[in-house]
């Protein structure tokens, strides 16, 4: 009989950890490997984040914090909401993780039961299904395609709609894709989920500073009538350069808000106390570094989509944010060049030109690869030339 429990074979380890897994022993082997799969920015946390975070450190503020958040962060938070947002939240409609994942873990933890659908439009971010899966429910996947510029539609998101839907996820600015859902697409979509009085909305709003092209970000909460259904989640790993720090931070309905504390109270506790202070700065302070670091990233978007149409057997939409592009590699998946899927795509890549992306199939959608562009414009000039010499080689 093996040790490990059943729940545990229904989901399998992240793909974009495993890329970058590999890619770091191969540099360990002296491979010369560019790494373009993970989702980090390659910027530093800004210097008064960090100068909080020692301030911290010495006034001895190491102890432990309430489960799901300091009230100075709450604050923060509440703040930034309604700065940002225009959306008002009591401090017991907000908590607190370490890093968006356990937040959303959380949330779906202590609201889905065994059998209850989640839509999730694909491609999505790789976690997503196997969360759902971990809690007892149904990932009910919805692809999007490339002509719908990777983005669920009314109509499809009715259809899919059934008795028992529970949760809709939406993600945007997306990962994978940089896709951003307009304003008149979220209230198209919030037309729909009105009629349903009890889904709930998931809204992933993790890259929402990540924007291009004088995009206008919204979120779902915004619609008066979704607000007491949606839990939107944030928080300041991918804006303030601050993936290790690990602090996520979500506001919805109170009663969801004290299920996700039950149970971070008998998983990880309160997050770090020496995060939560570097995070209140980090929200509370100068954000002026937030668009130079944008423009930086749509330099980079600009030359990664331009290089990619150039190259042989591969196209590519220009996306609204984030820093990833998704692009579509179909057309070099035949017998001539002997790869039959996007992994094998992928993984030749890795191989034959060091360079490692992650496959599209790994996000709901066969046929495409990730890149993530938050890397810098040096790597990403080598890399660009070894995908072109590998595609024309093929």
């Amino acid at each position: 009989m093996s040790i490990v429990s059943n729940t545990l074979k229904r989901i399998k380890p992240s793909p974009t950890i495993a890329v970058t897994s590999k890619a770091r022993e191969m540099r360990a082997a002296g491979k010369d490997v560019i790494g373009l799969g993970a989702g980090e920015p390659d910027f530093d946390t800004p210097d008064n984040i960090k100068e909080a975070a020692i301030v911290a450190i010495n006034k001895g503020d190491t102890k432990y914090t309430a489960v799901d958040g300091t009230p100075a962060l709450k604050k923060a938070i509440q703040a930034k909401f309604k700065r940002e947002n225009n959306l008002s939240y009591d401090i017991n409609q907000i908590t607190v993780g370490t890093g968006g994942k356990q937040v959303l873990y959380n949330a779906f933890m202590a609201t889905v039961n065994k059998g209850d659908e989640v839509i999730i439009p694909a491609p999505y971010w790789v976690s997503y299904p196997d969360i759902i899966l971990l809690a007892g429910g149904k990932p009910k996947i919805v692809k999007c395609e490339e002509k719908d510029n990777f983005k669920i539609s009314p109509s499809k998101l009715k259809k899919a709609i059934s008795k028992k839907t529970k949760w809709i996820i939406l993600n945007s600015p997306s990962n994978p894709t940089g896709s951003s859902y307009t304003k008149a697409e979220i209230k198209d979509l919030a037309e729909v989920l009105k009629k349903y009085k009890n889904i709930y909305i998931l809204s992933d709003d993790i890259y929402e500073h990540i924007t291009y092209d004088n995009f206008e970000f919204s979120t779902i909460a915004e619609i008066k009538e979704l607000k007491s259904r949606t839990l939107t989640m944030n928080g300041v790993s991918k804006s303030y350069s601050m993936t290790g720090w690990r602090i996520g931070y979500a506001a919805g309905p109170v009663e969801i808000i004290k299920a996700i504390s039950k149970i971070q109270s008998q998983s990880t506790s309160n997050p770090s106390s020496i995060s939560q202070a570097a995070a209140v700065e980090a929200l509370n302070g100068v954000q002026d570094f937030i668009l130079e670091r944008s423009n930086s990233f749509k330099e980079r978007r600009d030359f990664v989509i331009e290089s990619l149409n150039n190259i042989k057997g591969i196209s590519c939409l220009k996306p609204e944010g984030a820093f990833y592009v998704f692009p579509n590699c179909k057309n070099l998946l035949n017998k001539t060049t002997k790869l039959k899927s996007d992994t094998d795509f992928v993984q030749s890549l890795l191989e034959k030109a060091n360079v490692a992306v992650v496959q599209g199939s790994a996000f709901g959608l066969p046929g495409y690869f990730r890149i993530s562009y938050a890397t810098s414009m040096e790597n990403l000039k080598k890399a660009m030339e070894r995908i072109k010499n590998f595609c024309d080689n093929l």
